[in-house]
């Protein structure tokens, strides 16, 4: 491989950083050559300015820009909804809060979407990386490879509140790593982001209202295409239940 300038480096350093999904083209000067149209995640750059690669099949075969065609992947939006309650106190005649804890109808949540959504943002100002969740994903496997991104937000649909799990993806998850994804959104939203969440109070003019991004009954995650296309068509999909 002919010597690459350092300044040359610099540029593709800043071009490629780790974590890039890349899908390739052709790879013609390798005996063994990585299939074309495999995809797989930039580790780094090394002096010489060859993209040093994690391949989808296991391979760490590097890339060679000029030598070798190959095309970034890029992330694309995926949303997984899941049911989100919002909860709040009744005061009694004495101007102290009851200890029952009452749940807002739908028709009254929808207007807090942007509420919840600013408030989640809120609680997530510790989380200072672009990959949000992502970050404590701790495990090297094709999610952690493509799901570049997640972030938890509200949104109003079809006469609902929903908590939505945000994910910029790159590349297609397949069936197994949407659930594990889908596994470790759910232990977020109960266990550790929703817990946090839960505890502390949305103060909105004189109420308090509290984001359950989990319940106990009747709690599922899905994709948009699951849970919109359910309820359009009344047909069965399959869920993340707990």
């Amino acid at each position: 491989m002919p010597f690459m300038k350092p300044y040359m480096v610099k540029l593709l350093r800043e071009q490629f950083p780790p974590g890039t999904r890349i899908r390739l083209d052709s790879m013609m000067n390798d005996p063994q050559p990585i299939p074309k149209g495999m995809t797989g995640t930039v580790q780094g750059i090394d002096d010489a300015g060859q993209l040093l690669m994690e391949w989808d099949n296991g391979r760490g075969l590097s890339l060679v820009p000029g030598e070798d065609d190959f095309t970034v992947v890029k992330p694309q939006k995926l949303k997984l909804y899941m049911p989100l309650a919002l909860g709040y106190y009744e005061k009694n005649d004495w101007g102290d809060y009851e200890d029952e804890e009452l749940t807002l109808s739908d028709d009254d949540a929808v207007g807090y979407a942007d509420t919840i959504t600013v408030a989640l943002e809120r609680e997530s100002k510790f989380l200072n990386t672009p990959r949000g969740f992502m970050e404590y994903y701790n495990r090297s496997d094709g999610v952690d490879a493509k799901v570049r991104s997640l972030f938890f937000k509200a949104e109003a649909r079809n006469g609902k509140l929903w908590g939505v799990a945000e994910c910029m993806v790159s590349g297609e998850l397949n069936g197994e790593e949407l659930a594990k994804l889908k596994d470790y959104i759910a232990g977020q939203a109960s266990d550790g982001f929703g817990e946090s969440v839960e505890q502390h109070e949305i103060r909105v003019g004189s109420m308090e209202l509290y984001a359950h991004l989990w319940q106990p009954v009747d709690w599922s995650i899905e994709t948009e295409q699951e849970r919109f296309e359910q309820e359009q068509t009344g047909g069965m999909t399959l869920a993340q239940s707990m």
